[in-house]
């Protein structure tokens, strides 16, 4: 869990963060993924290195171009991190509803539903 500020602050760009999205759809050269966005090649191929920096995206050669795809270990310790709070969530959770049984919620039975009288008036305009 070392490098997760590191992810977390590469994928805090908005413009980096739509690079990333758009890799982890499929890979692609720098060129394809810069033809969908408002900036430069040379722009795209910063937010890729700051990416693959933070161990988010690989690239491999592939003739004269580099494809990038999304890091999967990369990914998987991000969502290590977020599950971690999840647990404790969950955990918090449980412990409340078992030290507070009043606040559990009733269930409504089917025979307890009621349905609003109308009012004589109301009945006699129809």
């Amino acid at each position: 869990m070392a490098y997760v500020n590191e992810k977390l602050a590469a994928l805090a760009d908005p413009t980096r963060l739509a690079v990333f999205e758009r890799v982890a759809k499929r890979p692609a050269a720098v060129h394809e993924i810069a033809d969908e966005f408002p900036v430069s090649r040379p722009a795209i191929s910063q937010h890729l290195r700051v990416l693959k920096d933070a161990r988010l995206v690989l690239d491999e050669a592939l003739g004269n171009q580099r494809i990038y795809r999304v890091n999967p270990s990369g990914i998987e310790e991000i969502r290590s991190y977020f599950d971690r709070f999840w647990d404790d969530a969950l955990s918090s959770f449980k412990a409340f509803i078992e030290t507070n049984p009043s606040t559990k919620p009733k269930v409504p039975h089917a025979t307890d539903r009621r349905t609003p009288r109308r009012s004589k008036d109301d009945r006699r305009k129809r």
